[in-house]
């Protein structure tokens, strides 16, 4: 059996580590396991002693490239949640991968002798938990959606604790930290002077209201269909413009529709201009902070960090949760910030073109509603999560002694 691949120096074979973080393969685990890592270097934590293992698929090398981490990549894919016969060998390779990555991560708490273990989710977090309860190391979860999901709630017997984003999460000994987002999103201004500036970064006009619409990295295509309808019917509008992030997926077919004119040739932006409607396409968009400040309504997907970073720059949305997502936790999400006063929720079979449109005509022809909605959602924020999470993992942590490393210590209450 090959050794875990690893994008940086691990050091030596019995290099201990302070902690393991288990688990990525999405930005939505990736970004909160970075944020606690760095909260546990600025309290103290060297940063050769805090390993991510995270998966070969997914956006776990590219991300961690850089980070200085030491970093172990292991095999694995998601089930299928289907019983159709094409699936079948699908998942049979999904578990054979999973039991590889779990006796991979077997060795390796056993050669790291870490003091806890992390888990965000994601492929490698069940591989990693596995190490963790095999070696007796402790666990801590990390859960940023309003509802667990089935590796958590599975897992969750075994952890010390675990550091939840919201209310009411069922996992034992959870304990409520906030979703670590970014600072350059919590430090978003959204005044005038700040709205003006963000526009001009985005080719948006100053003195109209602004749309925000984006359905996640690879796009949402009920939302983008919707949009598209709405910004027909919005044609002839003088006062509108919409900044549409399409999403990697869709914007081949946007590339390849002769209806959207002006697309350049590098393909990173398209552009509708002239005397109604201002409508500006992209892919993707890493400018995120720029976006919030410019937006005046935001219509967009409901995953958990997309929920924490809207509260955490104080932006008024039309959450559209995705449907059939495992235990609809994207509705719990936009729940959160709805029961606040901060959103909207349009189920997805709703988000038609008439139904969108109407529903944001109605927000922004309230301004008094978008900036209490504004205001609502920064009191769903918590800027201080990632310390929070960091925190929870520093109390679950075994003492440092040596005689309790090498998997035969025993985990403290």
């Amino acid at each position: 059996m090959t050794a875990p691949h690893s994008i940086t120096d691990r050091g030596g074979p019995d290099q201990r580590r302070y902690a393991l973080v288990a688990g990525g393969g999405t930005a939505g685990h990736l970004q909160p396991a970075l944020a606690i890592a760095e909260a546990l270097v600025a309290r103290g934590h060297d940063r050769s002693s805090i390993e991510f293992v995270g998966s070969e698929r997914g956006q776990d090398a590219a991300t961690l490239e850089g980070s200085g981490f030491p970093v172990t990549l292991l095999p694995g894919r998601g089930i299928v949640r289907s019983l159709a016969p094409r699936n079948l060998l699908v998942n049979l390779r999904s578990l054979y991968e999973l039991g590889v990555a779990a006796v991979r991560a077997i060795g390796l708490v056993g050669r790291t002798r870490p003091r806890v273990v992390v888990s965000v989710g994601g492929y490698a977090s069940l591989a990693g938990a596995v190490g963790a309860v095999v070696h007796r190391v402790p666990l801590v979860l990390v859960n940023v959606d309003a509802v667990p999901g089935a590796a958590n709630r599975l897992l969750g017997r075994f952890a010390q604790a675990s550091a939840v984003g919201f209310e009411d999460n069922p996992l034992p000994r959870a304990v409520v930290t906030g979703t670590p987002v970014r600072p350059e999103i919590t430090q978003v201004a959204r005044g005038p002077a700040d709205r003006a500036e963000a526009r001009a970064l985005l080719g948006l006009p100053v003195d109209r209201s602004v749309i925000v619409v984006f359905g996640g990295s690879l796009g949402a295509r009920q939302i983008n269909r919707a949009v598209d309808g709405a910004a027909e019917r919005w044609s002839a509008r003088g006062d509108l413009a919409i900044y549409h992030i399409v999403g990697r997926r869709d914007w081949v077919a946007y590339c390849a529709d002769p209806a959207v004119d002006r697309i350049p040739a590098e393909g990173s932006e398209a552009a509708i201009p002239g005397p109604g409607i201002v409508l500006v396409r992209v892919a993707y968009e890493e400018r995120m902070a720029a976006v919030y400040a410019a937006a005046d309504v935001v219509v967009c997907r409901a995953g958990a960090m997309t929920v924490a970073e809207l509260a955490g720059a104080g932006v008024p949305a039309v959450l559209v949760p995705l449907p059939g997502a495992p235990g609809d936790h994207q509705t719990a999400n936009a729940r959160v910030l709805e029961r606040a006063g901060a959103a909207v929720l349009l189920r997805d079979a709703d988000c038609t073109p008439t139904v969108l449109s109407e529903t944001v005509e109605g927000l922004l022809s309230d301004p008094d509603r978008l900036g209490a909605m504004g205001a609502a959602a920064k009191t769903v924020s918590r800027p201080d999560a990632a310390d929070a999470g960091a925190q929870v993992v520093e109390a679950a942590a075994r003492p440092d002694d040596t005689r309790r490393f090498g998997g035969q210590g025993q985990r403290t209450e």
